[in-house]
């Protein structure tokens, strides 16, 4: 499965299981991690924790496997990692406290003291 594939399947699972403020983050030329990091806002870790679950269960159904799960039970944030795509599942607090949008939004100059 492509990259813009795998982020398409991705960004429809959680707008269909009510994830809120989805973002994806073009980070190709930022990291050789990923291409895309998809950012979006759980309702609890509860929520989270489903949101995550169907998303591997439909990941699955689509022939792949989840590189690796992190924080799935319980947590204020869960990463999954796609390979070419890494979602991070977060609740308010933890997404405003992160803020990994500002952080992947440097443009690669250097800001000093500012």
């Amino acid at each position: 499965m492509q990259a813009e594939q795998l982020l398409n399947l991705v960004e429809t699972v959680l707008n269909d299981h009510k994830a809120q403020r989805v973002t994806v983050l073009d980070v190709r030329g930022k990291t050789s991690v990923t291409d895309y990091m998809v950012i979006a806002t759980a309702t609890s870790s509860r929520h989270a924790s489903a949101l995550s679950g169907h998303l591997a269960g439909k990941i699955k159904e689509n022939g792949l496997l989840p590189l690796g799960v992190e924080g799935a039970t319980g947590s204020d944030w869960v990463l999954i990692d796609l390979g070419d795509v890494v979602v991070h599942l977060m609740t308010v607090q933890s997404r405003e406290f992160y803020q990994l949008e500002k952080l992947w939004s440097v443009s690669g100059e250097k800001q000093m003291g500012a």
